[in-house]
């Protein structure tokens, strides 16, 4: 009996920390409906546009876009982590699933393919969390994504260009600029209509915008693009429409598996599984910092791999956390993650009554949405900020932007940015802070840091402290700045206390100082360290080219053991001159 309800209680916890949807309906209150409710329309609204325009984006047909956004956005907010993330298609994720499908589009299975493509994203990204990678997306520079989010708005503005003036072009083009390129050879085959309804759309969109952010602009310019597309008729003039909607809920169907199939889609998969992950980090961590909600990054990638699972099985493709629903979300004062929940059955009941309007949308207005949606991936202001901070950020930057623009596969531009983001932060590590301490004349037992340049010949004593990781990267750089040490002082204090880690490269280094200070008649002492360090230097011989007298463990007294140091480095100095 004394057991049961340990057991239970075991359950319980367990049951929450997989489904916390599970905790939000045990604590839900009353109070909380109405602010859910009223959070879940405006995002429902919003998302209906947001999610056609997006799936052109990928290249699909928009249902497809309304279908994620129903199923994602549950799933999202059911297993996901964050309270207010709103799941669902996103620009720069549906470029991505353009850019990994190319390959199959005109194929019979191409949707099967797409579908399976969706399956193992979620699977790697469960994995992910599985296997506690959360760190991984430290390795994704936010320059990286800044630089990739700006390439693809321009790769995306580019793209429909010929679809917001009515042009139409045939065959497939290489690369957008080459699609741009052909659009001014064709720009007599300009449809007016198509082109006014398009900025008619975008002009819509900006004017809401200025009278109140918070307005569903793209929402206005659909319901004005259909009201004039079935007032005049604008098929009869060349205007292409979106064509008819099934007013049906998201199928269920399973996905065909095969060794090959799964080879074909892995290489797209990998790139929309790490981007994806970033991408819904990043927006529930602003929000979190707002908010106050305490994140677990690998609970988000599971909640973000059961959401793109099981949106696989229902017609959906690759989805992730979208900023601006997810800002709208939690400004629009959604209490619970019950409102993303019910944003996806907003959208489904939508769907299901008022699709048939949706076949008289322009595309040329689809288009208008998705160059504003472009125009705003550009973010001048964040561009700015990174090019300002740092050279080697913003290096990352412009190549990752123009890697992004320029090369076929955009998945290779993400790569590029991470090996670029990495190799410069190898090139920023691989230096080692030495600097000399110095007595200070003022104040009895404080020291002053100065530039090894600083230290004369002819010095009896120094402290030199070394600072940060010591490995095999910067063990060149450190054996250089101790070796230019050497012939000018007696003895020469090695302060270690801010050493985060030593290899054995490192300790190789210093031992070789050690070996040449003798040479010269000099001695070397070791302070302020820990037993970490203590054991790898027994370990690896490097206390005994020490000697065990000379060196002086960490003390919590500052400067404790350093003093402990110059006190016997004052008895090899007095026994010298004896």
């Amino acid at each position: 009996m004394i057991g049961a309800p340990m057991s239970y209680y075991s359950f319980t916890d367990r049951l929450i920390e997989y489904l916390p949807i599970v905790k939000t309906l045990k604590t839900y209150k009353k109070a909380y409906l109405k602010s859910d409710i009223t959070a879940a329309l405006t995002v429902a609204i919003i998302s209906i546009p947001q999610s056609m325009a997006y799936a052109i984006i990928a290249g699909l047909d928009p249902v497809y876009g309304l279908y994620t956004a129903i199923v994602s956005t549950i799933m999202c907010a059911l297993f996901g982590n964050s309270e207010h993330l709103i799941g669902g298609p996103t620009n720069a994720i549906s470029l991505l699933v353009a850019s990994g499908m190319k390959n199959f589009a005109g194929a019979d299975n191409f949707y099967e393919l797409l579908f399976l493509m969706t399956f193992v994203v979620g699977l790697m990204q469960i994995l992910f969390g599985v296997l506690k990678l959360g760190r991984v997306i430290n390795y994704v520079s936010h320059a990286v994504i800044v630089g990739f989010t700006a390439g693809a708005g321009v790769l995306i503005a580019l793209g429909q260009l010929n679809s917001l003036m009515g042009i139409s072009l045939k065959g497939s083009y290489a690369s957008p600029v080459l699609k741009v390129v052909a659009v001014f050879q064709n720009l007599e085959e300009t449809n007016l209509y198509a082109f006014v309804l398009g900025l008619i759309t975008i002009a819509v969109i900006v004017i809401c915008r200025k009278i109140n952010k918070n307005l569903p602009g793209s929402l206005f310019a659909m319901i004005l693009s259909i009201i004039l597309a079935m007032l005049f008729s604008v098929d009869r003039y060349g205007v292409k429409l979106t064509g008819d909607i099934p007013a049906t809920l998201p199928p269920f169907q399973w996905i065909p598996l095969s060794y090959q199939s799964f080879r074909q889609v892995l290489p797209g998969a990998v790139p929309i599984a790490i981007i994806g992950l970033v991408e819904a980090m990043s927006i529930a961590k602003s929000i979190a910092s707002t908010s106050g909600q305490k994140l677990d990054a690998n609970r988000e990638f599971i909640g973000q791999g059961i959401a793109n699972s099981v949106t696989a099985l229902f017609h959906g493709y690759p989805g992730s956390g979208s900023f601006t629903r997810s800002a709208v979300n939690y400004y629009s004062g959604a209490k619970t993650r019950m409102s993303g929940v019910m944003s996806g059955a907003a959208v489904a009941v939508i769907v299901l009554f008022f699709a048939p309007y949706a076949k008289y949308i322009p595309k040329s207005s689809l288009a208008g949405v998705i160059m504003v949606i472009a125009y705003n991936m550009v973010n001048r202001k964040e561009m700015k900020k990174v090019a300002k901070a740092d050279r080697s950020d913003a290096m990352v930057m412009w190549i990752t932007f123009a890697a992004t623009v320029l090369m076929p596969d955009l998945d290779w531009a993400i790569y590029m940015g991470i090996i670029i983001s990495i190799v410069l932060y190898l090139k920023d590590t691989n230096t080692v802070p030495v600097k000399i301490l110095v007595p200070s004349m003022e104040n009895s037992g404080h020291f002053q840091e100065q530039e090894i340049s600083y230290l004369k010949e002819g010095t009896e004593v120094v402290i030199v402290q070394i600072e940060g990781n010591l490995y095999f990267g910067s063990a060149s750089d450190l054996e250089n700045k101790l070796d230019s040490l050497v012939g000018k002082t007696k003895v020469i204090i090695l302060r270690m206390k801010t050493v985060v880690t030593v290899d054995v490269t490192a300790m190789e280094s210093i031992r070789t100082f050690i070996r040449r200070v003798r040479k010269a008649g000099g001695t070397v002492l070791v302070c302020g360290i820990d037993e970490g360090l203590s054991g790898m230097m027994i370990r690896s011989g490097l206390s005994e080219d020490v000697g065990e007298e000379n060196i002086f463990m960490s003390e919590k007294e500052i400067f404790g053991s350093s003093n402990r140091a110059l006190e016997r480095a004052a008895q090899i100095i007095d026994r010298e001159k004896m």
